[in-house]
Formats: C-alpha cells, sequence, structure tokens
C-alpha cells in the first residue's frame, strides 16, 4: 500500500525535554516543505511550520493558524495531515495538544480552551524573542482560531479574544437549550449569546447534513448578522476529510480562506467572493454567505 507519509523521529534535547518531530506526507505540496514538530517551551502542544525558516522575515512572515481537536483530544492525531499541508504553504500552525507519531488514536486527558489562549501566547513571545528561532518570523496580527467539533466549540469560547484576525468553525456549532443533553462530558458549553462575542469574519466548514454538528453550525450561521458569515458544506458527515491525503477537500476551502483572510491573497479570495464564487461551483460543496458578507 502506497505510503503517503515518513516517520523521521530526532532526539533533540533542548530545556531538558527530548523533543521529536516528524515528516508528514513529504512535507505537503506547498512552496515550503513542513514540519510536524514538539516544542519544549510549549508543553501539551504541537507545531506544524516549514522546515527551512530562512524565507520568512518581517517582510514576509508566518501568518497563524491555532488549532483545537475533535472530541476534545489532547492530540491533532486525526488532523495533521490536513494541519501539516496548511503550513506548507507559508503558515505556522500550533495545535492543541500532544505530538502524534504513529496512527494510534489518542488516549488521555481531554484538552481544555486555555491551551488555544497558550498558543497565542506563544507565538507572540516567539516573534519578540531575539534567541528563538522564529523571532521576527511569525505575523502575530493575521491569527486564525479554529478548530473542528469540540475544537470548534473551544474556538467559539475564545471567539472574543482582540488577537483573533479570523475564525475558522469546522464540524462544530454552539449547542441549544434542547439538545444540550446530546453534547460529550468535557465541552465547553457557552450559549447562543456567545456568537456575540465574535468580531471577525467566519467560515463554518461542515459535512453537510449528515454532520451530526449541521443543526447546530447552520443555526449559528443564520443568527450571525454583525459580522461577515459564511457556511460551506461538504456532503461527507462529521469526520470532514481531514484524514485523507493532505486533508482532502476541507483543506483546499480552509487554506483558500487562510490566505485571504491572513495575507490579503486576491485569488484566494475568489473562492467566496462573488455571485459565482469558486466554491459554488466546486463539486458537492454549497455555500451560503450572510448580508454582511455580500454576494
Amino acid at each position: 500500500m502506497k505510503k503517503f507519509f515518513s516517520i523521521l523521529v530526532l532526539a533533540v534535547v533542548a530545556m531538558g525535554v527530548a523533543a521529536q518531530e516528524r515528516i508528514v506526507e513529504e512535507g505537503g505540496t506547498g512552496a515550503y516543505k513542513a514540519v510536524m514538530k514538539q516544542e519544549p517551551s510549549l508543553a501539551a502542544h504541537t507545531v506544524f511550520v516549514p522546515q527551512d525558516l530562512s524565507a520568512f522575515n518581517s517582510k514576509h512572515p508566518l501568518p497563524v493558524l491555532v488549532w483545537g481537536n475533535g472530541a476534545c483530544s489532547n492530540s491533532p492525531w486525526e488532523h495533521y495531515k490536513f494541519l501539516n499541508e496548511i503550513a506548507s504553504h507559508g503558515f505556522i500552525v500550533v495545535a492543541t495538544g500532544y505530538i502524534p507519531m504513529d496512527d494510534k488514536p489518542y488516549q488521555g486527558p481531554m484538552s481544555t480552551t486555555q491551551q488555544q489562549i497558550e498558543s497565542m501566547d506563544w507565538v507572540e513571545a516567539q516573534n519578540a524573542d531575539p534567541a528563538s528561532p522564529y523571532y521576527g518570523k511569525i505575523d502575530v496580527k493575521n491569527i486564525c482560531v479554529a478548530g473542528m467539533s469540540c475544537g470548534g466549540l473551544q474556538t467559539l469560547y475564545n471567539c472574543a479574544d482582540p488577537r483573533i484576525r479570523t475564525l475558522m468553525v469546522c464540524n462544530s456549532g454552539l449547542f441549544n437549550r434542547q439538545n444540550a443533553h446530546e453534547a460529550v462530558g468535557g465541552m465547553p458549553m457557552p450559549t447562543k449569546d456567545k456568537l456575540l462575542d465574535i468580531h471577525t469574519p467566519v467560515i463554518y466548514i461542515l459535512g453537510g447534513q449528515t454532520d451530526i454538528a449541521y443543526e447546530n453550525g447552520m443555526d449559528d450561521f443564520h443568527r450571525i448578522q454583525h459580522v461577515p458569515a459564511v457556511a460551506a458544506n461538504y456532503p461527507v458527515g462529521h469526520g470532514g476529510t481531514y484524514r485523507e491525503a493532505h486533508g482532502g477537500e476541507f483543506t483546499v476551502v480552509a487554506l483558500a480562506w487562510l490566505q485571504w483572510q491572513l495575507q490579503g491573497d486576491k485569488q484566494a479570495a475568489r473562492m467566496f467572493r462573488g455571485k459565482k464564487c469558486q466554491l459554488a461551483s466546486r463539486p458537492k460543496w454549497t455555500v451560503e454567505k450572510n448580508k454582511k458578507f455580500g454576494k
């Protein structure tokens, strides 16, 4: 069976901690081959970043994706192909949880909403530290906070943070009172009023009507009237396409959103803007936009 990734384990002793790294799918398809790694200065997180940082500086910095995992998992084991592919296009991705060195499901304590805040604190500190390899290379003014399922709830819990430039809520949405009992214990459970704390453009990427989060996510979308919002659906259910090669179709849409929102890429904007946006004509995808978003 064809292998889509190789594993590279490096014993790097730093600050008394043995750090690990893994090359995923030959570093991704982007212009900047990526690596998934531990950072000893950031416990219980996984960083995806271009292997060669020499191309990045204050004039060409790395925008930031902060990621929370499905099932409140404290490891991005289900999403690493998706996140690695995004990093290979010139982003630094800081995911909640421990690095997945194999494909075994994570088993351990759940993650917390605070870990996304820790991710943002860390990129700011690294960018400002002359001793850091990331010094002056991170675009701390362009941060997307995002997550899948429980990670999407964590994202919405943290949505008021002023450092956030845009939100990406995947296979997720806030529970209504009527179905709150369906939530798994330990998930953050803000009420729908929390949506009013969103102060940035937001995209919901959902798995169509068979996605168990579809009704919650679409209800969120229809309630959001004060900021630009878009809902994109691809009929694959709750699991999305994250575990497919390079993250599959969800990567295509998520990457275009990040390139537009965080890098001002006009070509990427065509995925979403206009009556005949590219997403609307992409096979199997459906898209809705609110009035703030425009046509």
